[in-house]
């Protein structure tokens, strides 16, 4: 997924549920890794990107 400041909001409705998904699967597994942590943090980022971007409201994660 390419998020620069170009990014394509109409593929929100396809890239932020992926995201979301992928995020809460690395929650609940747990695992408090430094790796799943910054895994955790990028996914993160990219919600929060898009949410900006593209003016969707959600929850802060």
């Amino acid at each position: 997924m390419n998020l620069e400041s170009s990014y394509d909001c109409s593929q929100a409705s396809v890239d932020l549920p992926k995201l979301l998904e992928q995020l809460d699967a690395l929650q609940r597994a747990g695992g408090a890794s430094a790796e799943t942590e910054q895994q955790i943090n990028h996914l993160q980022n990219q919600i929060r990107f898009i949410r900006n971007k593209c003016s969707i409201p959600g929850q802060a994660e």
